[in-house]
């Protein structure tokens, strides 16, 4: 846990739960003069304390290490950036107050996406009847993202579910087993033009395309039985999220279906165990529960149960035309809402190593250190002659859980770190080959009588 974020997140917390910082010090046994230096980080935070500050706030470690407002400084010094927003830069002492901040925060970010929408709509995201597009999908993953990606009570409904299954199994054939005999639900795989997964409800029949990989017909099946028998915790999330339409309430309950779906097939505690003694190898984990890789990269970052959490992953999903389908972190990860990412990460070269997993630490600046993993998967195309699905799965965590992962094993971490950016217009790398812009907060440095590798010269910040 870095110093710079811990005391600002103490105070959001404090203050979230309505203590004063008299009362709280009172509570810690320490003075009030006290904890306003540690929440102004002008105090070290021992052992101890940390360990009275999870119990008085009900939150863990976890909760302490400051990734919301790393979060909030990266989206904040984004909109910033805007060119829109003419003027003089935002200091970061003050982007970083405001982080702390999150009420404040989440306003600045709103007004900033409003007006991202706005300039989209005006460039012609408006069909010509003049009925608005909205993006109902960004709502969903933001939703997904703002809760780390995991759902206790999700995971408790697919927890009832495995115990009703034949010896608890969530294979194919114990799914099957369950909705025939409880549903009276047959399930057939056929060819299904234009489709993957039918279901009739008025005469019991769940057809699944014979295109399906089997691992994703045991996927279907699950999906099938969650929506049978676990819809009343999902409707509760539902309404207490209030998507804005009804497009986004629909993708949401498909996502959380989802959710269950995946927990079904890799109950929580037996993934958990099989991840730690696998080291996190992605391709054995799916082989052992008879899942694809991708399925598999998205339970692992599911497991962030209170008292049993697994290595805290990001994840990312991207095609090669740089469109992000789906992206969560509870590694603190700091995702770029708008924009591409860096060239140099390895999201972007996995594309030219079909099927194999390639590894990078990547790192974000001096504080800021990930260990990351990608794999492009290619899916089937609809007929002959069409381009196949291509994407690359991206996963990753803060380089300190390097030692957990197998990924991890024969890198010098001291050497092996690869700089990379959010973006090229924020990033304060000099000397860069690959980059594409010059940094907004900086003015170009040309001279004539000589021409660098980088295509950009600037003068640079202290830390780079």
């Amino acid at each position: 846990m870095s110093k710079t974020a811990i005391g600002k997140t103490i105070r959001r917390l404090r203050m979230e739960q309505g203590h004063t910082q008299q009362g709280f010090a009172q509570k810690l046994g320490i003075s009030t003069s006290y904890l306003n230096l540690v929440e102004h980080d002008q105090r070290n935070v021992t052992a101890s304390m940390l360990f009275k500050l999870t119990d008085l706030l009900n939150v863990d470690l976890a909760a302490l290490s400051g990734t919301q407002e790393r979060e909030f400084e990266v989206l904040l010094r984004e909109a910033f950036s805007d060119p829109a927003l003419s003027g003089d830069p935002v200091p970061e002492a003050e982007i970083k107050s405001l982080a702390a901040t999150p009420s404040a925060a989440r306003a600045v970010l709103s007004l900033h996406k409003a007006l991202a929408g706005a300039r989209e709509e005006s460039s012609g995201i408006t069909l010509p009847s003049g009925r608005k597009i909205l993006l109902p999908n960004e709502e969903v993953r933001d939703f997904f993202h703002a809760h780390e990606n995991h759902f206790p009570a999700l995971e408790e409904a697919a927890e009832n579910i495995s115990a009703k299954l034949d010896a608890g199994s969530g294979s194919s054939h114990a799914l099957a087993e369950r909705l025939r005999r409880e549903h009276g639900l047959v399930v057939r795989v056929q060819t299904l033009p234009g489709s993957l997964r039918v279901f009739d409800a008025a005469n019991r029949v769940l057809t699944l395309s014979e295109d399906l990989p089997r691992e994703s017909r045991g996927f279907q099946m699950a999906f099938q039985l969650a929506l049978l028998e676990a819809r009343a915790p999902v409707e509760a999330i539902v309404e207490r999220a209030a998507p804005s339409s009804r497009d986004a309430a629909e993708l949401l309950r498909i996502g959380l279906l989802n959710y269950i779906a995946g927990a079904l097939l890799m109950p929580y505690a037996t993934m958990l165990s099989a991840a730690r003694e696998r080291r996190y190898d992605v391709d054995a984990l799916a082989a052992r529960f008879g899942v694809s890789y991708e399925q598999a990269c998205h339970r692992l970052t599911t497991l962030q149960r209170a008292g049993a959490r697994g290595v805290p992953f990001f994840f990312l999903r991207v095609d090669p035309a740089g469109n992000v389908s789906k992206r969560f972190s509870a590694a603190g990860f700091p995702f770029m809402r708008f924009g591409g990412t860096c060239p140099r990460w390895i999201v972007h070269s996995a594309f030219g190593t079909p099927g194999i997993i390639r590894v990078q630490v990547a790192q974000l600046s001096e504080k800021e250190t990930f260990l990351c993993f990608a794999r492009s998967i290619t899916g089937r195309p609809a007929r002959w002659g069409e381009p196949p699905p291509v994407h690359v799965i991206a996963m990753g965590c803060d380089v300190s859980h390097a030692g957990e992962l197998v990924y991890g094993d024969g890198l010098n971490l001291s050497t092996a770190a690869v700089g990379i950016g959010l973006s090229c217009r924020l990033c304060e790398r000099q000397d860069c080959r690959s980059r594409a812009f010059p940094p907004i907060a900086h003015r170009l440095a040309i001279d004539p009588g000589k021409t660098s590798a980088s295509p950009y010269q600037f003068a640079a910040k202290p830390g780079f």
